[in-house]
């Protein structure tokens, strides 16, 4: 190859570089901006910021907690759902949990899914003064799980158990299973640091209602961790609580849930909804 070809090559590179540049690096940037500027999408592009004379309190896309310094609830807010992004809805850190209807049984650092449930209801039910039971919790607010151990059959299934341990509910001397008995055996509490994954994998559903008071949003988090709506059945069951620690009748305070439902998007797509951040500032305002 000789000089003057090559001169023509790295010559046409680097005119191709430039021209890429400016097109893809300045020119498609500054057209998208210019688009996102059009009235009725100015504010998605710009964060949809939610401001309370003059200042940003947060967005109207992200949820936030409204809990005191210690994490507790504050009675006189509409609560969000729970968030698994990062310490809570944290935009750097959106994700969900990874924990799907398999995960029944606590590990020594991390609960199940079902015991973050039971926790979460009976947390939800004490502040709002609704029963926070649920199928498949036990009393105490941890999946109700046992591991039955025993002979079986060719299909798998424990012929005559010899063995009954409650997996999520570790012994002490304060504490007895939530279940006296299964099939004739006692139940046990477990011990640390046992095994019991020989054992049958038994989800008991007790006695609780099949529809539970505490909504499932009010216990469950969304996939992206962030989610600033909750159900209108959630926000129905804050009302009182809400209303009492401000002092106002629950109608009001009803009202004020009505005037900040979004219904389906496109008329069609997902449930009515109820954006809490703006609820919240709508009660300050009051």
């Amino acid at each position: 190859m000789n000089i003057s070809n090559l001169v023509r090559q790295h010559t046409a590179a680097l005119r191709a570089l430039l021209v890429l540049t400016v097109i893809l690096g300045i020119g498609y940037p500054v057209f998208i901006w210019l688009v996102a500027q059009i009235p009725g999408l100015r504010g998605n592009a710009d964060g949809s910021l939610v401001e309370v004379n003059g200042n940003p309190v947060g967005s109207s896309l992200i949820g936030q907690s409204f809990t005191d310094a210690d994490g507790n609830p504050l009675p006189r807010y509409f609560q969000s759902r729970p968030s698994n992004a990062g310490t809570g809805y944290d935009p750097m850190s959106s994700g969900a949990g990874n924990l799907g209807p398999e995960s029944i049984v606590d590990q020594p650092d991390k609960p199940s899914l079902l015991t973050q449930v039971c926790q979460r209801s009976l947390a939800v039910g004490e502040l709002d003064g609704v029963s926070g039971a649920r199928p498949f919790c036990t009393g105490g607010g941890v999946g109700a799980v046992l591991s039955v151990i025993g002979p079986r059959d060719a299909r798998g299934n424990v012929i005559h158990p010899t063995q009954v341990v409650s997996v999520n509910e570790p012994c002490d001397t304060t504490r007895t299973p939530f279940l006296n008995t299964y099939e004739g055996v006692r139940v046990e509490c477990a011990k640390a640091g046992e095994d019991y994954s020989a054992g049958l994998i038994v989800p008991v559903p007790g006695s609780a209602p099949v529809n539970p008071a505490v909504p499932a949003d009010a216990v469950t988090a969304s996939g992206s961790g962030l989610d600033p709506h909750i159900s209108v059945a959630y926000a129905e069951l804050q009302v009182n609580r809400v209303a009492k620690a401000r002092g106002m009748s629950p109608d009001a305070v009803r009202q004020l849930v009505a005037d900040h439902t979004e219904g389906r998007t496109l008329g069609v797509f997902g449930e009515p909804r109820v954006n809490v951040l703006e609820l919240n500032i709508a009660l300050d305002s009051r």
